[in-house]
């Protein structure tokens, strides 16, 4: 195992440190593992979070118009009820806080013991879940569909009309109405190696690759052989239309997973335009980067989000984060 680290037990703790030191207009609290960009007051306070390993998600989209607070467990280890009550007591500005949980099962048994501890002492809680993974139904971490890249567009969206000042119940229903238009199918091309372990967390031949791959690098529907960009794309496209057929105006994300070099990623992205526009769907806006990801692995998800000119004015809402900025 090759990796900038100085100990595996110590990985979080320091890359805490460190993002402390590179965003010193956010506050990290080191000893309960939360980042906050402090509380609003009157205004609805975001949360979310889940295992590192996936930077940016989550500290990443913490700041103006998305997160209040993001709370990192461990390499891929759900954060835990205290220290996400803790972040949740943290940004509360009076008006509530919304929760934004990836459907894994340690992250929505942690969130809603917070939930149901914060409500003991008088905070006003609701939930999102996302589960916009459309490659398995039930994985290694799920019950249900996984949560995704539909994340990054619900923590934004949901982020864009809390500063706005929607109240608990309006923020809750952007974030479903996101997540219930958004769909997201990834495929790696290699493996990733958690630090605590020092070993690949799966196993993939040389020409192999994983078609439906979770973000932990659980098994994804099927394996197959390496091939073209356009094919992985289709692949991608073909499943998420057949989930929620795509047609009008969409907002789409090619996420790299971490080992994947840009270049690689704009050659699936002109692919998934390609097919877009073949099946009659217009890419109004995009993302095209590394936003939601596994460590070292290579390969991408494509997320698609059907819009509304609503939604898009929320999306296009200004945004200051350490992986996400415009409008400010």
């Amino acid at each position: 195992m090759k990796k900038l680290i100085n100990a595996p037990e110590g990985v979080l703790t320091d890359a805490l440190v460190g993002f402390a030191a590179a965003y010193p207009d956010l506050t990290v609290n080191v000893e309960d593992r939360y980042i906050t960009r402090g509380p609003t007051a009157g205004k609805v306070g975001l949360v979310s979070g889940g295992g590192s390993g996936h930077e940016p998600l989550h500290g990443g989209f913490v700041g103006y118009g998305m997160l209040d607070a993001a709370c990192p467990g461990e390499v891929f280890t759900s954060p835990v009820p205290d220290q996400l009550l803790a972040a949740t007591k943290a940004v509360d500005g009076g008006a509530g806080v919304l929760h934004i949980v990836k459907n894994y099962t340690g992250d929505v048994l942690n969130f809603q013991m917070a939930a149901e501890l914060a409500g003991d002492d008088g905070l006003q809680v609701e939930s999102v879940l996302v589960n916009d993974d459309v490659a398995v139904e039930n994985s290694t971490y799920t019950a249900g569909r996984r949560g995704t890249g539909g994340t990054v567009f619900v923590e934004k969206i949901a982020g864009a009309a809390a500063e706005r000042g929607a109240d608990l119940a309006g923020c809750a229903a952007v974030g479903r109405e996101v997540n219930d238009r958004s769909r997201s199918f990834g495929v790696a091309l290699s493996t990733n190696v958690i630090p605590a372990t020092g070993k690949p967390g799966f196993e993939l031949g040389d020409t192999e690759i994983e078609i439906g791959i979770g973000i932990h690098g659980e098994p994804g529907r099927s394996r197959g052989q390496m091939t073209t960009a356009r094919e992985i794309a289709g692949v991608a496209l073909d499943a998420i239309h057949s989930d929620m057929p795509l047609a009008g105006d969409v907002l789409v994300m090619v996420n790299g997973l971490g080992g994947t070099p840009l270049i690689e990623l704009y050659v699936v992205y002109a692919a998934v335009a390609e097919w877009l526009e073949g099946h009659g769907a217009t890419i109004t806006r995009n993302l095209v980067g590394n936003y939601i990801t596994s460590l070292e692995m290579a390969g991408c998800s494509i997320t698609v989000c059907r819009m509304t000119p609503e939604l898009t004015e929320l999306w296009d809402a200004p945004v200051q984060t350490p992986a996400l900025r415009w409008g400010r």
